[in-house]
């Protein structure tokens, strides 16, 4: 992985919940989730949103429940992230859901740079300009729904695009593999979910699927700039998080 960070054979890795980015709330939080894990330090830390909220509010229905990051600057919140650093109680820290203008406005102010940005990344929405970005300034990808998503009981429409079922069908392999290895291949790490034992060594072969240079190429052709995850759950009536403020789109 870009950005510094080290190869192990397991990285425990956990979020910072939007309600707490007060920086007096940050440290608390992450010694709770050192609690739950128990342990005495974690290998990565992440910023999950860049949205704040009101402290004790898990999900906000309502405008005010929020904080305006005019209010509570994302750059405070992270000084709070560098002392934990500091403090050895975590060994790397980053983001998720960061567009490249919210990690440009950051960077300036950092002791310590986010190791990762964590992000959703597949084949119908590529982000190749955050991509570029965090390559320029070596911060590791993570792609989150690298399969897409589906409702319950259903097929990931990501597994039935025709390019990556031929794509599958040569290598004799599943869609599934085929998605990852491509996300491989573009320099990401990926991070598919399941609980079936079947399906995690079917991800984890992705590994050596080594996809030829015509087919990375068919798999680039298919970007929509379409996401699963698109932030709509932020964007309430009069609040400061719609969706293209969120994605700085």
């Amino acid at each position: 992985m870009r950005g510094g960070l080290e190869r192990d054979d397991l990285w425990i890795t956990s979020k910072l919940w939007n309600d707490s980015h007060s920086p007096e709330l940050v440290r608390p939080a992450l010694e709770r989730s050192l609690a739950d894990l128990g342990l005495e330090q974690l290998d990565l830390y992440l910023i999950h949103w860049p949205v704040a909220q009101q402290p004790g509010v898990l999900m906000p229905s309502r405008a005010e429940e929020f904080i305006p990051l005019e209010q509570l600057p994302l750059t405070d919140t992270w000084a709070a992230m560098e002392d934990l650093v500091e403090a050895g109680l975590v060994r790397q820290i980053g983001v998720s859901n960061f567009s490249a203008r919210k990690l440009a406005g950051l960077l300036p102010h950092c002791r310590i740079r986010p190791a990762v940005n964590q992000v959703e990344r597949h084949p119908w929405l590529q982000q190749p300009e955050l991509m570029a970005f965090c390559r320029r300034e070596q911060i590791a990808i993570t792609a989150y729904s690298p399969l897409g998503l589906a409702p319950s009981g259903a097929i990931s429409p990501l597994l039935q695009i025709p390019e990556v079922m031929d794509i599958a069908a040569a290598h004799g392999c599943s869609a599934a593999r085929v998605l990852l290895a491509w996300g491989i291949a573009c320099g990401t790490s990926v991070i598919p979910k399941s609980v079936r034992r079947e399906r995690l060594a079917d991800n984890l072969a992705a590994s050596q699927l080594q996809l030829r240079a015509e087919e990375l190429a068919r798999i680039d052709g298919l970007d929509r700039h379409q996401r699963f995850v698109d932030g709509s759950f932020w964007d309430l009536p009069g609040g400061p998080y719609p969706k293209h403020v969120v994605w700085d789109a």
